[in-house]
């Protein structure tokens, strides 16, 4: 029980103010007339919570059982808003709300159990550790678990371990990351603490705002744990914002309706109908607000924000790989012709007829190698969950086992859409393997080596034609490419002339390749053909007069023209057999050197990347060429070397260092960039919101500066007075407009008992000063306000901390201000209308006397605070004259 309520309920009964006939009344009939009033009000309104007995239930008081249901149900919604975070990171499996669903329901109700039966934390945490292991089987770990749901010793143990060592693991794979007990525990207990927590608050403390702190937490634990990926952000943070302040707004109407019920509960009812109105503009303001400030942060965001993509944990964590020091997997494609040709790479069972394995997927050029994008190294991640690697995969694959042999790299031989990868190293413990889902390359960064081994349930995709002729090309993001030839636009726009669809574009390409392309490898027997795929090589590719290579250079060829006409198109290598080989087709199959190729990928709406060979075939090979006559040469003469040339001196901005620092600080700029944006986003609402309380906060206190200053002595001795009641009306004091300063005075000491010390002297030193002769001395104006800081003090002291913020910035005595200003303005001309008649009617002019005598009547024989206030204003005029 607060101060606040023992003060009021040691109140007796006849310190509440009551009107002058109702006083009369319960003189006569002993006191029954009060009590016969007291019953209505009970019956039209919340009764305030009464004092509950040490170790009764937090549930016993003056609140129905369907208010605490409510806060529960809000809690589950908006716990439940911030589990929905965790979506892309589990790939959207419905197991994952499974166990944050489930695990909000047991915690709130372990929240339940402990605020019923009032339970210490000790005991609170015991319980939530045993309903958290015990039910933790079915929700979190029903692949270890007995018949899905029954506790086992692994699963036991995984739920014990995971409380540690979930969080890292789950950081370090790639989503979807699966469902395994090792990662389940990170939705299922957190979901869990931050319900206990949150209904813990929320049904023992009555200020809701501590409540939402685990709601938050569990937000933005799910945006840390989660994926670049961003999941309805709008529509999740709209939900969670609306929901909470609506549920901040109903709390606090119940409070506040507890606490006038506490102090008032013997008073006469007030207007209803003026309580009812007042509650509607406090909510259409709120609404207002929110409206308001989210209306203008989603319009400044876009503007704001450049990216859509967003920083997680897990790229701090564990960095993805740097590409930029791996090799290009096309560099090795000559030395696999000419050198390993013969050599067993791996072997392949369960591949199907034509069926390909490939390396890696190359978009990005540089005028020497084509290589995977580097600055797609984002996009590798540890590969998470090993079954459920493409999540758009319809579940039907092909089951397919590599074994390696003398294929060595780091680039791991897979297939274009592999919907698991099982991986067994020849070391024994298995390395961390990396995936890029969009170009469908896995990455070893320790090495394949000989006697690795895997499986892979592999979905090979088949091309509809008529879909593909009425298809447009795929958007797509692909790096530029550099020091690309003039001749590839030239031979481009060539070749493909008049072509009107895209299929025809891409068919133009790949047919002039391999009609005018000659084959060779520059084997021995073979036309001489440079290996590589420079820019220097492929213009002598497109600019010769025969155009002679292979799968290298032909490739990159046909990708180069075809980006230069704007079409999204890749280089992949790998290897399969030719059509005509009778392996082709085998259970077991086995790879070598001379089995690998480089093709095309073009990607089209709908279907995807499309593989297209723009290779001739083997058998179309080059003419040989024509016979030269022979020169007799010349004697060499010996030149005699050149003179030796001082090095040139570079300007400071070239060098390498001041290169580096540079780039540092253009780093450190775009990240303080990026730092300074988010932070301007995200204070958009937060101004709009401290806006009009600083406004607030500044009326207030240029009101006091007037109050103290202007006017006369009794001016500010009734300023003085008009601070101890504005501090009242906005610590939520019910204010009789129709008492006189000492009534309003008992009161604000049942209200605030702390303070009645000073309340009534001040109410009597005020009207001794407005209504007596003369006016107060300055010494007297001082000592009046230093008691007027005591009582205020000492009313702002009784309540808590957050009861004096929303005092602070409460509207309501500036708006009862701006009201009682009016009304002054207005009984003010009244008086001076008065008196200028009585001045007329001195001088012998005819007036109307009985409405001046009514009149005066009216303006001194009134009663309550609106006759104090008519009084004080004649004295004022009468003291003037």
């Amino acid at each position: 029980m607060s101060t606040r309520r023992r003060a009021a309920a040691a109140v007796p009964e006849s310190a509440v103010p009551e009107a002058a006939g109702t006083r009369r009344q319960n003189r006569a009939r002993g006191g029954q007339a009060q009590s016969s009033q007291s019953q209505p009000r009970q019956s039209r309104g919340p009764v305030a919570r009464g004092p509950v007995a040490r170790g009764a239930s937090f549930f016993v008081g003056g609140r129905a059982w369907w208010h605490f249901l409510l806060d529960g149900g809000v809690l589950a919604v908006l716990l439940g808003i911030a589990v929905l975070g965790f979506g892309p990171t589990f790939g959207h499996d419905p197991r994952y709300l499974l166990a944050g669903f489930g695990a909000i329901v047991l915690g709130l109700g372990v929240a339940a159990i402990g605020a019923h039966w009032r339970l210490g934390l000790i005991t609170m945490v015991g319980l939530a550790f045993a309903v958290y292991m015990f039910f933790g089987s079915a929700l979190a770990a029903s692949h270890e678990a007995i018949l899905g749901f029954i506790p086992s010793f692994a699963s036991l143990r995984g739920l014990l371990l995971g409380i540690m060592l979930s969080w890292k693991q789950l950081l370090t794979l790639a989503a979807p990351v699966g469902t395994s007990v090792e990662v389940m525990v990170v939705p299922y207990l957190s979901a869990f603490v931050a319900a206990v927590v949150a209904g813990t608050l929320a049904w023992r403390l009555r200020n809701a705002l501590w409540a939402m702190l685990p709601v938050v937490v569990l937000f933005i634990t799910a945006i840390l744990f989660g994926t670049a990926e961003v999941f309805i952000p709008v529509l999740r943070g709209s939900l969670l914002t609306v929901g909470a302040v609506a549920w901040f707004a109903y709390r606090h109407e119940m409070r506040r309706r507890e606490t006038a019920g506490s102090i008032s509960a013997n008073q006469p009812v007030q207007d209803h109908a003026a309580a009812r109105t007042s509650l509607l503009r406090r909510i259409g303001m709120a609404a207002g607000v929110i409206l308001v400030a989210g209306a203008v942060t989603m319009a400044a965001a876009p503007a704001l924000t450049t990216s859509a993509s967003r920083d997680v944990l897990r790229d701090t964590v564990i960095p993805p790989p740097d590409l930029h020091n791996l090799p290009s997997p096309l560099t090795k494609f000559r030395d696999y012709v000419k050198n390993q040709k013969d050599t067993v790479l791996f072997d392949v069972e369960g591949l199907p007829k034509n069926g390909r394995i490939r390396v890696a997927a190359m978009d990005n050029y540089d005028g020497v190698v084509f290589n995977v994008d580097p600055n797609s190294s984002a996009s590798f991640a540890p590969i998470g969950d090993p079954k459920s690697l493409n999540q758009n995969a319809d579940g039907t694959g092909t089951a397919v086992e590599l074994v390696m042999d003398g294929y060595d790299g780091v680039w791991i031989p897979s297939a274009t859409v592999a919907q698991s990868l099982n991986y067994q190293s020849a070391q024994g413990e298995t390395p961390t393997l990396y995936l890029n889902k969009e170009s469908g390359t896995a990455l070893n960064l320790s090495g394949v080596q000989k006697g690795d081994s895997y499986s892979l349930d592999v979905q090979f995709p088949s091309v509809d034609g008529n879909k593909l002729a009425g298809s447009e090309f795929g958007s797509v993001r692909l790096p530029k490419l550099e020091n690309v030839p003039p001749v590839v636009g030239t031979k481009a726009n060539d070749i493909v002339g008049e072509a009107d669809t895209p299929l025809k574009k891409v068919q133009a390409l790949e047919g002039a390749l391999q009609r005018e392309g000659k084959f060779s490898n520059g084997l021995e027997g073979q036309v001489q053909s440079t290996s590589g795929h420079s820019a220097a090589r492929i213009t002598k590719l497109l600019s010769g007069k025969e155009m002679v290579g292979d799968d290298e250079q032909y490739a990159t060829a046909m990708v180069m023209m075809a980006r230069n006409l704007g079409i999204p198109a890749r280089v992949v290598m790998g290897f399969y057999l030719d059509e005509k080989d009778p392996n082709n087709g085998a259970e077991t199959v086995q790879l070598k050197g001379s089995d690998v190729h480089a093709w095309v990928e073009v990607n089209f709406a709908g279907l995807g990347w499309v593989p297209f060979n723009p290779t001739p075939d083997k058998d179309h090979v080059p003419n040989p060429p024509e016979p030269q006559n022979a020169s007799k040469p010349k004697p060499q003469v010996l030149q005699p070397p050149p003179p030796p040339q001082e090095p040139a001196d570079l300007p400071p901005d070239s060098a390498p260092d001041a290169l580096d620092t540079d780039g540092k600080k253009n780093q450190q700029a775009g990240i303080l960039g990026t730092i300074l944006m988010i932070v301007g986003v995200a204070a958009i609402p937060i101004l709009i919101i401290a806006l009009p309380l600083l406004l607030i906060v500044l009326l207030k206190s240029r009101r006091r500066k007037r109050r103290l200053g202007d006017g006369l002595p009794t001016d500010r001795v009734g300023g003085g007075w008009s601070e101890v009641i504005s501090t009242a009306t906005d610590l939520g004091a019910p204010i009789d407009g129709s008492g006189t300063r000492r009534e309003t005075a008992v009161s604000l000491i049942t209200a605030f008992p702390e303070s009645q010390g000073t309340t009534a002297l001040l109410a009597e030193r005020a009207d001794a000063a407005i209504f007596g002769p003369g006016q107060p001395s300055e010494d007297d104006v001082a000592m009046y306000w230093e008691n007027v800081d005591h009582s205020v003090n000492g009313m702002i002291g009784s309540v808590g901390f957050w009861k004096r913020q929303r005092a602070k910035f409460s509207p309501r005595s500036l708006l009862a201000d701006a009201k009682a200003r009016a009304r002054d303005k207005q009984l003010e001309r009244s008086l001076r209308a008065n008196d200028q008649a009585q001045r007329l009617a001195s001088k012998g002019i005819a007036i109307n006397s009985s409405a001046v005598n009514n009149s005066a009547v009216n303006s001194t024989d009134e009663n309550g605070q609106d006759g104090e206030v008519k009084r004080s204003l004649w004295a004022k005029l009468m003291k003037k004259s």
